[in-house]
């Protein structure tokens, strides 16, 4: 039996066996599982299954089992119990005592703060695009590489990665759309005629208030809202239509009446909001400097700690829409390095094999900017390193800041990211790097890890 098998049949086993599951779903790191009775699963029990690095017991119950594996576990999950992935089981069989179980935890989802619950939102819309986005921006990046070196831009083989690359970004407001409607319990294909309607080129030859119309005005915030109220709306004239005529009428007039709306209200009031959001970036980053590069760097690691990072996806790509570049995601992947190098520093320090084990699994895609592993199975259970992580990651950034190194695109950080800086300036890029490690180690290894420490590993 493979070890992702066996890993599977553990997790399983501790969270109240393959009856329980509700709904089976995985990111780039983690196993992501809805339990019909959250009370049947033993937290501490997975926690210590050999092969997973962290536990998450939100509003679902997220296991860090690391990239690569996370896909093999979740088809042995999805074929032991018949559930495909993103698939939710519905059994009108429940007994009360379950009912009652899916109610308490669906009450401590209401009970987190409203901005923690939208955060949340936005991540579940931006995370099943994260492979694609990853994925077109490091060939983006290559391709533009080679072209700054002085390839041919017009050469054939250049012109296809240039639109293997580009392809995900021209379609993602529809893709956003459609995410957006799904995660609110719409119909998605309504959510993604919304992000369609709103980055449209035909826009331009419409004039409303005087001005044409700007395709892509307000970016993907205004996508995410004329989404949600496609939502909204189709919920609520489906109350009030004839079932024998709703397959007709209730799309039609959810499509009219957000899309009017969109143009004459939701893009000039997302665009006021999307300039403010960049203006304030902006201004931060020009009047704090090395300083606020210091505290956006230092303060990303808990973010991730809680899986809220992904909220801030649409920053990044509204950035790349209007200016061109982010300055933000060079800043933010200090955050990764910093890490790498406390889990050096308690290498070298420790004698602990376990840990020892763990560090050496995760630390090769720590490198690569998947700092998971490494925050759930290392920095995190030892406490003290998570903060010496996030001191070397505060250098890192106030670098970044000094140098405004930018991002052409979105992808994952660490040296992955490389391809896909701006400017030419790779090699300030990896500068800041290798500065992050370089704190990370020595604030881990001077004031951060003593062995009794790895007892509880």
């Amino acid at each position: 039996m493979k070890k992702e098998e066996v890993l599977a049949q553990a997790i399983l086993e501790h969270v109240g066996g393959k009856d329980n599951l509700r709904q089976l779903a995985h990111c780039m790191t983690r196993v992501r599982l809805s339990l019909k009775d959250p009370t049947q699963a033993d937290i501490d029990a997975v926690k210590r299954i050999d092969g997973v690095m962290g536990v998450i017991d939100d509003e679902t119950l997220q296991i860090v089992v690391g990239p690569g594996t996370v896909n093999r576990v979740a088809d042995h999950l999805s074929r032991e119990t018949g559930l495909a992935i993103g698939e939710e089981s519905v059994d009108p069989n429940l007994t009360p005592e379950e009912r009652a179980a899916v109610e308490r935890q669906k009450v401590k989802a209401k009970q987190q703060s409203p901005f923690k619950r939208f955060l949340r939102r936005i991540g579940n819309i931006f995370i099943p695009l994260i492979p694609g986005l990853v994925a077109s921006g490091i060939i983006n990046g290559g391709a533009n590489f080679a072209k700054n070196a002085g390839v041919d831009a017009t050469q054939t083989w250049m012109q296809i990665l240039l639109l293997i690359g580009g392809t995900v970004f021209a379609y993602l407001a529809i893709l956003v759309g459609w995410n957006t409607a799904k995660e609110f319990g719409g119909t998605p294909v309504l959510g993604a005629i919304a992000g369609g309607i709103l980055f449209n080129p035909v826009l331009a030859d419409i004039t409303i208030y005087g001005e044409p119309l700007v395709p892509g005005r307000g970016g993907l915030f205004g996508v995410i809202f004329a989404a949600w109220l496609m939502t909204y709306l189709e919920k609520h004239i489906r109350r009030f239509m004839f079932a024998s005529i709703d397959i007709i009428f209730t799309p039609l007039f959810t499509v009219l009446i957000v899309g009017f709306a969109s143009l004459y209200a939701i893009m000039p009031i997302a665009g006021l909001l999307s300039d403010g959001i960049m203006k304030a970036i902006n201004a931060v980053l020009e009047v704090g400097g090395p300083l606020a590069g210091a505290v956006l760097a230092g303060f990303f690691l808990p973010l991730v700690m809680v899986g809220l990072h992904h909220g801030l996806t649409p920053i990044h790509l509204e950035f790349l829409n209007t200016i061109g570049n982010t300055p933000l995601l060079p800043i933010l992947a200090m955050a990764g390095a910093g890490q790498v190098g406390a889990a050096m520093a308690i290498f070298v320090k420790t004698r602990n094999p376990r840990l020892r084990n763990i560090i050496k699994g995760a630390i090769p895609v720590g490198f690569l900017g998947i700092g998971e592993p490494l925050l759930y199975g290392v920095t995190l259970p030892l406490g003290r390193p998570f903060v010496t992580a996030c001191l070397g990651a505060a250098v890192g950034g106030a670098f970044q800041a000094t140098m405004k190194t930018t991002a052409l695109g979105v992808g994952v950080s660490g040296l992955s990211l490389t391809p896909l800086i701006d400017n030419g300036m790779y090699l300030t890029y990896i500068a800041g790097l290798v500065i992050s490690y370089a704190a990370g180690f020595l604030f881990t290894y001077w004031f951060g890890f003593k062995e009794e420490m790895a007892d509880g590993i």
